[in-house]
């Protein structure tokens, strides 16, 4: 996996295309706000962070396993609000309670759900929010994933499979699925 995306890494941002309403719509879901401390799992080259600096996001910490990729978004990202970590998210340490955390892009890449999920729980403040999103279809990542990545993903869950994944543990109130974009999200149970 490290090594699959550290080779991807320097053609990454020439390859990334993003739209910002698709991603704007993500954070919005998201509850990405002002002052908001947000958990980036997966960051890569660092495309959502401009987004999250422009809501005046107070703290965000970009996680990623690939040292190159880590390595570019700390270069291309000074800001001294943002914290980025080369590491895996299921075994480092918790740095900081998060507002929201963030999988974009990156879910078919982690190799157990649950266990990525419950990890994430630690890091999350007790009224947070995780969302998982993909800029494209279910489908369309269907296909990409079938491809190169093929070696390094898993089939990606429907809205409704990840809703019972998430059910335990986070009240499911954003699934949407539809011809350009994929997004689950949901707050914390307060128990």
């Amino acid at each position: 996996m490290t090594a699959f995306f550290d080779r991807m890494a320097p053609e990454w941002d020439a390859r990334l295309v993003t739209n910002d309403a698709k991603i704007n719509l993500i954070l919005d879901s998201a509850g990405v706000k002002a002052h908001s401390v947000v958990l980036d799992v997966a960051c890569g080259t660092g495309v959502l962070f401009p987004f999250f600096l422009e809501r005046n996001a107070a703290h965000v910490i970009g996680v990623d396993i690939s040292p190159q990729m880590a390595l570019i978004a700390a270069q291309k990202h000074l800001d001294p609000r943002i914290e980025v970590i080369c590491g895996d998210i299921e075994t480092i340490p918790v740095r900081r309670l998060c507002d929201c955390c963030v999988i974009y892009n990156a879910f078919p890449h982690f190799e157990d759900p649950q266990r990525l999920i419950a990890r994430l729980l630690q890091w999350l403040k007790p009224e947070g929010r995780l969302t998982i999103a993909h800029s494209m279809s279910l489908e369309a990542l269907h296909k990409h994933h079938a491809g190169r990545a093929r070696h390094v993903s898993r089939e990606m869950l429907s809205p409704d499979e990840m809703a019972e994944i998430l059910a335990p543990w986070f009240t499911v109130d954003t699934k949407i699925s539809d011809h350009e974009k994929y997004i689950v999200s949901g707050a914390r149970n307060m128990r």
